[in-house]
């Protein structure tokens, strides 16, 4: 097992390479200047001409690549040319609010997820079946943003029930906190649940034909013994595959979800520096969120092995 988590580390390095330099790339190509977007148009040229040597944006593209690779491998992500302020501490202030989210919002998806899908398997062709069937068509296919101004209308305006907007740590308030959380984590969580309920349900409808399930029953074992003993763990390597795909995204964050609500998470971060050119800020989140799909296909890397025992890595 330690030789596979080396193995996996050691082969995400070129991958790190590869993310960061396309999008390093892409960032310059976009239109724009940073330096523009930080000065009015009445400030000196030799001014801005001042500002951008000392920032280093006057060299080539490969030699601002080389140098934010140099300082990265020392443990320094640079400066955010909006305030100077280091990219760590950038990034450190919004990764609580996503990672907040994002365990919430997976939590409600597993909670949804997980009963659905099994009776919507257990019970094929029946209401219960429909029902999950079609939650789960409806979640694929609504928006994101549009989930969350229907939750907005009904809880936040009509109800009354939740805050619309803002954001308060559950770590220092709890209960308020929680209640920030609760519409954006749901807009997250219910679109999440509606895959994971088709996925767990495809998954389990396979298991469920197998030849184990008729000789189990032919043994008279019960319906939910079989279920519980043999199908769902089999049934289990799907789902855990997209649960880490969306977590990876979840750490990201959710750009239109924090844009709606105004939370300041590092989607909204994200966004903010692209808009502004801020190239060492964009570049430190790109990389935070590469580390986090990394470690969370690492972890169901892992799962596998627990899940069934079959898989053996070599």
């Amino acid at each position: 097992m330690g030789r596979l988590v080396l193995r996996r580390l050691l082969a995400t390095i070129p991958v790190l390479v590869l993310v960061t330099a396309g999008v390093f790339a892409l960032i310059h190509l976009t239109p724009g200047d940073p330096i523009d977007v930080m000065m009015a148009e009445s400030v000196d040229a030799t001014v801005k001409a001042n500002l951008r040597r000392e920032l280093g944006l006057d060299q080539p593209i490969y030699v601002q690549y080389a140098a934010w690779t140099w300082r990265l491998l020392h443990g320094d992500l640079g400066r955010s040319i909006r305030n100077g302020e280091p990219v760590i501490e950038n990034v450190s202030r919004r990764i609580r609010p996503s990672l907040q989210l994002a365990a919430l919002a997976m939590a409600i998806s597993l909670v949804v997820a997980t009963p659905l899908g099994i009776l919507s398997a257990a019970r094929r062709n029946t209401s219960v079946d429909r029902f999950g069937t079609t939650f789960a068509l409806f979640g694929i296919c609504m928006p994101n943003f549009l989930l969350a101004l229907l939750l907005i209308f009904f809880f936040g305006v009509k109800l009354r029930w939740l805050p619309i907007s803002g954001y308060i740590d559950p770590l220092e308030e709890m209960l308020p906190g929680l209640r920030s959380l609760v519409l954006p984590a749901l807009t997250l969580g219910l679109a999440l649940a509606a895959v994971v309920t088709r996925t767990l349900r495809s998954s389990m409808l396979d298991a469920l034909s197998e030849d184990y399930v008729r000789t189990a029953r032919a043994k008279g074992l019960s319906e939910s013994s079989i279920i519980r003993g043999h199908v769902l763990k089999n049934a289990l390597i799907p789902v855990v595959t997209v649960l880490g795909l969306q977590l990876g995204t979840l750490i990201g964050g959710a750009v239109i979800t924090e844009y709606v609500f105004a939370l300041p998470g590092v989607g909204r971060l994200v966004v903010d520096a692209v808009f502004a050119r801020d190239y060492p800020l964009v570049q430190g989140v790109v990389l935070l969120i590469a580390v986090g799909f990394i470690l969370s296909n690492l972890a169901v890397d892992l799962l596998y092995g627990w899940i069934d025992p079959r898989i053996r890595y070599r």
